[in-house]
């Protein structure tokens, strides 16, 4: 009698699983789905099912509400098509059939078609669809993780703090050894404390090498003056000789000015030898 009374479609719910029903219970706005995420402005409803084609809640693409369905995910760099079956609604746990697709992408395209030949062609458009973008997806991860990237360490707040404070104390303690360093070298050098010191031994090479090297760089200056006063002298005491000499063989030094042009005059001189002939 109850199944006399029934429709067609209304048989078919009864005796299997019922899609009409699970969306009228999960499907309907006022009821709460685990899976339906709803924005506030514009207002969408969508899924976060991860066996959902397109990732929208609605009647055609809901995976609880749909006994035949099948979508294509992506599970640790492997692409799997995933069907559904109303013959295995009854084992939850076996529910879904999973099928590995080819690396290359025209023979995961046929799988597709071979796998779901008398599917909706809608489900199977999109499966195809999908499977491109699940592709690309992989493409751009291999890309950007065969580059270079800067990685990036959380820091707590009290940790920096206490580097800070020690990087500080550490310089005040470098600033106060310096100082007394300085200090005791101008003691030394003093003679403050006489002739017994107790410093340490790397400190007073140093200061003994900081010694060495001024009195070598005083001497290398002593010598450059020196060297140049002497060349000096020696230059002019050959100037001195070549005037002599001039002298000597009776040369004048040519005059700078230019010869007057006049008459030209004659002087003569007396010795005192021909004043004393004339005169006897």
């Amino acid at each position: 009698l109850y199944t006399a009374a029934c429709t067609p479609r209304q048989l078919r719910c009864c005796t299997m699983q019922c899609d009409d029903a699970i969306w009228e219970v999960i499907g309907n706005k006022k009821n709460m789905c685990a899976f339906r995420h709803t924005t506030r402005q514009p207002k969408h409803y969508f899924c976060r099912n991860e066996f959902n084609l397109t990732g929208l809640c609605s009647r055609a693409t809901c995976p609880l509400a749909n006994s035949n369905y099948g979508t294509v995910v992506e599970i640790e760099g492997d692409i799997w098509l995933m069907i559904k079956t109303v013959e295995r609604a009854h084992s939850p746990a076996n529910m879904w059939e999973k099928l590995k697709l080819s690396q290359n992408f025209g023979e995961a395209l046929e799988q597709i078609t071979e796998e779901m030949m008398h599917w909706p062609e809608a489900m199977v458009n999109k499966c195809k669809q999908r499977l491109t973008k699940i592709r690309q997806m992989l493409i751009r991860m291999r890309r950007l993780a065969s580059r270079p990237q800067a990685r990036l360490v959380a820091t707590g707040r009290k940790v920096r703090k206490r580097e800070d404070a020690r990087e500080l104390k550490a310089e005040a303690a470098a600033k106060v050894d310096l100082a007394i360093e300085k200090e005791l070298l101008a003691r030394l050098k003093q003679g403050t404390y006489g002739d017994i010191y107790n410093f340490p031994l790397a400190n007073f090479n140093k200061a003994l090498d900081m010694e060495a090297d001024e009195s070598q760089k005083l001497e290398y200056v002593e010598g450059e003056g020196s060297e140049e006063e002497e060349e000096e002298e020696e230059e002019e005491e050959e100037e001195d000789e070549e005037d002599v000499d001039m002298e000597d063989l009776g040369f004048d030094e040519p005059s700078s000015k230019r010869p007057r042009t006049g008459p030209r005059v004659e002087i003569e001189y007396e010795m005192e030898d021909d004043r004393e002939m004339q005169a006897a």
